[in-house]
């Protein structure tokens, strides 16, 4: 492990009472980093180095297994092998270009996936976990649409607006990626488990965070400077007032990347969110043209005008509705990844209680959805 550069700039991120802005300082007077894991003690004290820091080195230098920070470094690389977790390095050249200027850009990325796409142009489709049936619908239809246009789809798995954007991207047969506030060997949230096998699968998902990790509420905000980095511009599409997808959104401005903002209903609460970001001078959005078009000085779109309607039914979720009646499909088509209640479902489909019913039974036979407080929802 010692040798490793690899585990150097792992090493790096353990050690104690350094953190991630004073590794930035670092890393701009030390562009190679880890030769500071040879300095003696006199020289790190020089430099400011905090004394249980400095330790750590020493013990590093040692070799000595048993001091906490060494110990972690080990554990969190046996933990990566067990789980097939890559770790992707600052120096490395599959490190994500646009992230790496960054302010705060992290020095070590835990991936589960395909780490090439991290070279694809990307957006960030962002918003509430709260969202309307509208909204998700938004959500899926920009996310494979702007898939279909060669952008890829970054966002952060969470319930809601989240969530529609990877299913929307997937269901119309792109990858995505997906960046999580957790170690990725617990997928969080629990109800995008299956969502999430499904980005691994067919994208990307990825962390700065090792495994082992609990999703915490400091850790969003972190994990949302990583979605507006890797993106040349966020698309939010339903957001409060007081919403963590604003916060991305100043985040992502701060960064010099664009921000995009689908308008909604003047008495909806999830969307003065993102009336709020247009009185500031967020683009309005209303077709994934308006989006291009704001790109235009930097992304050429393919040649095409094609645009994504909503899969054939029995395309969607790789064949899972297969073999299914077209009374079902038309429950699962009306359902969202929040829950509806069955009199909404009812009006949607005009279909009677009891037919209604019984379509839910199969469909949650099927594993393809589930009830929750509120009705049923699509199993992501």
């Amino acid at each position: 492990m010692f040798s490793s550069s690899t585990a150097q700039w792992l090493f790096l991120t353990c050690l104690p009472n350094v953190g991630r802005t004073r590794r930035r300082e670092l890393l701009t007077e030390f562009p190679d980093l880890p030769q500071l894991l040879s300095m003696n003690a006199a020289t790190l004290r020089a430099m400011g180095m905090a004394a249980d820091a400095i330790t750590a080195i020493q013990a590093w230098q040692r070799r000595d297994d048993a001091h906490p920070a060494v110990r972690e470094a080990r554990t969190i690389t046996d933990d990566c092998c067990k789980h097939g977790i890559g770790i992707l390095t600052w120096p490395e050249s599959d490190y994500p270009e646009q992230l790496r200027h960054i302010h705060d850009a992290p020095l070590v990325l835990y991936t589960l996936g395909d780490t090439g796409l991290l070279a694809r142009e990307q957006i960030g489709i962002i918003g509430s976990r709260k969202a309307t049936p509208a909204g998700l619908d938004h959500a899926r239809r920009f996310a494979a649409e702007l898939s279909l246009r060669e952008l890829l789809v970054t966002s952060g798995l969470a319930l809601g607006i989240d969530g529609a954007a990877h299913a929307g991207a997937l269901d119309a047969g792109f990858p995505t990626i997906a960046v999580i506030g957790c170690g990725l060997d617990r997928i969080y949230p629990n109800q995008h488990r299956r969502l999430g096998e499904r980005v691994i699968a067919d994208g990307l998902m990825m962390s700065e965070y090792p495994p082992g990790t609990p999703a915490r509420a400091a850790h969003f905000p972190q994990r949302n400077r990583i979605i507006s980095g890797l993106s040349r511009g966020v698309l939010v599409v339903e957001a409060g007032l007081r919403s963590g997808s604003l916060i991305t959104a100043r985040m992502a401005l701060e960064q010099g990347r664009e921000v995009f903002a689908i308008p909604g209903s003047v008495h909806s609460p999830v969307a003065r969110g993102c009336h709020h970001l247009i009185k500031q001078g967020a683009r309005l959005v209303e077709t994934v043209d308006d989006i291009l078009e704001e790109l235009g000085a930097w992304w050429s779109p393919p040649l095409t005008t094609a645009s994504v309607s909503a899969p054939e039914p029995k395309q969607m979720g790789n064949g899972l509705l297969a073999g299914l009646e077209s009374r079902e499909i038309a429950v699962f088509e009306a359902l969202g990844y929040d829950p509806q209640s069955t009199d909404a479902l009812s009006s949607a489909t005009g279909l009677p209680a009891d037919q209604l019913m019984q379509s839910l039974l199969l469909l949650e036979l099927q594993g393809l959805i589930s009830s929750a407080p509120g009705g049923y929802q699509k199993v992501a």
